[in-house]
């Protein structure tokens, strides 16, 4: 089968770089692979053509089996602070098929995940679970489709093996699709190899790739931590505009090109509460709703720490310059965060008030355990979910005050709303709705999976039978669990 008619182009520079970067790497071959799901739309995107193949050659191409003309699989090294505690990592069970170009030269990372054993695996085997890298692709699909800048996923194949968890599981393999793999960790790697020349030639490729506008900065490395720092933060401002908890945020999850990667114990918050998590493993609520913001800037100052000898070859001045950088982190996400509350609430302009106001419907949420998504929907007098709590005096005052707000600048409650809709989406990934998908994949049953992800597409609109997939979940006890 040639693959290349199909689009295929690649063009691989990481491979290019020193060998410290990575190891080179062949996808271990599946049994029985079977294509479970093609992203049609994605595919497209990436100028790529598949209608003239059929299933079973799919299955070969998007395990390993087959390899693509023109790739160069490797698997890449890295490191992580996780959970705090720092070691040397690697793609343990993934393997970075190459660099694929699409419209206007646009690059993409095309990785299999799941691939099998590498250099990096240490004691794993290598391999995915069918469920979790179902949950990446219908997260991820779902943070998109809100507008989030995300990683995605172009295809999902079972391998027809089972895996070894708690108990035999079906194995699969997700095609990742990123714009790069280059993360915070990648860097804490290079720095920990103490070889100066390696860290200027990783700043200077991660530069070249994702910032170009600042190759010919005098001080490339204070730049670059400014502006990783602004994606970053605009990230996770998105993450809390829609409610997503990311769940592992350790410093080999966090992409210097500030899109979302990793989805493993990840989930969306149905009724406010700020301490909410839903990974199994994360028993002190490090990596809770609330705490992304203080962890997304702990991180950025692991990746100052890494810059230092580039910052300036005095350590004691180093450590100044970069300290004063991520100490603006603060101001630079409360600015953020105040601009996308004042959207979700249709504020127009300034009041020396909107903080309190913002404030007080996030507290009476709290309180009342009011569901975070349909809350601002029931602003919006969107959806037909149980709205008795709406009836509280409480809310009722506070409704008033922001009726109130909303009028100033001389704006209109229909300016209000169409802002409004521009922000807060009326379904999100509902947690039961994902686990009812998952068990029905796990039976051969795509349909549950298909509708869900045909709702997702349009997050911002009222289509299909919306209403079941608006009602929040009963359970209070919901865990998620990383799949490894």
């Amino acid at each position: 089968m040639n693959f290349k008619n199909n689009g295929w182009k690649f063009d691989n520079t990481y491979s290019k770089l020193p060998g410290t970067f990575f190891t080179k790497q062949l996808p271990i071959p599946v049994k029985y692979p079977k294509l479970i799901i093609l992203n049609e739309n994605l595919s497209k995107e990436l100028d790529l053509n598949f209608k003239n193949i059929d299933n079973e050659n799919l299955s070969q191409l998007f395990s390993g089996n087959i390899l693509l003309p023109g790739s160069n699989p490797i698997a890449l090294a890295y490191a992580g602070h996780q959970f705090g505690h720092f070691t040397m990592l690697g793609d343990g069970r993934a393997v970075l098929l190459g660099e694929h170009l699409a419209q206007y030269n646009k690059r993409f990372d095309i990785m299999l995940k799941g691939s099998g054993k590498t250099s990096f695996s240490r004691n794993g085997d290598g391999r995915a679970v069918l469920g979790p890298m179902l949950r990446e692709y219908i997260i991820s699909e779902a943070i998109h489709a809100l507008k989030i800048p995300t990683t995605r996923g172009l295809a999902v194949v079972s391998t027809g093996e089972k895996v070894v968890r708690e108990n035999l599981l079906p194995g699969a393999i997700l095609t990742r699709v990123a714009s790069s793999h280059i993360r915070v960790g990648t860097f804490q790697y290079i720095a920990a190899k103490q070889n100066l020349n390696d860290l200027n030639t990783l700043l200077d490729y991660t530069i070249k790739r994702h910032y170009p506008e600042i190759q010919s900065s005098k001080n490339k490395s204070l730049d670059f931590l400014s502006l990783v720092m602004e994606k970053q933060c605009q990230l996770v401002v998105n993450w809390i505009r829609v409610g997503f908890i990311h769940g592992v945020m350790n410093t080999d999850n966090m992409a210097i090109s500030g899109e979302t990667i990793d989805y493993g114990p990840c989930a969306f918050m149905d009724q406010y509460n700020p301490k909410t998590v839903f990974s199994s493993i994360d028993k002190f609520g490090r990596y809770s709703f609330s705490n992304q913001p203080s962890i997304t800037k702990w991180n950025l100052a692991r990746l100052a720490e890494c810059l230092l000898p580039l910052i300036d070859k005095n350590e004691d001045i180093a450590i100044k310059i970069a300290t004063e950088i991520i100490d603006n982190f603060q101001n630079i996400f409360e600015i953020k965060w105040l601009k996308m509350m004042r959207d979700k609430l249709g504020l127009f302009g300034e009041d020396k008030n909107d903080l309190e106001l913002i404030n007080s419907l996030l507290n009476w949420m709290e309180t009342n355990q009011a569901d975070y998504t349909n809350t601002f929907c029931y602003l919006m007098n969107i959806g037909s979910f149980k709205k008795e709590v709406y009836k509280n005096k409480n809310f009722i005052d506070w409704f008033e005050k922001w009726e109130k707000r909303i009028l100033i600048n001389g704006r209109t409650k229909e300016n209000s709303l169409k802002l409004m809709k521009k922000n807060n989406p009326i379904v999100i990934p509902r947690n039961h709705k994902v686990e009812e998908a998952l068990e029905a994949a796990n039976n051969n049953n795509l349909e549950p999976m298909n509708n869900l992800l045909s709702i997702l597409k349009k997050p911002y609109s009222t289509h299909g039978n919306i209403k079941v997939f608006q009602e929040p979940s009963n359970n209070q006890n919901y865990q998620t669990f990383c799949g490894t």
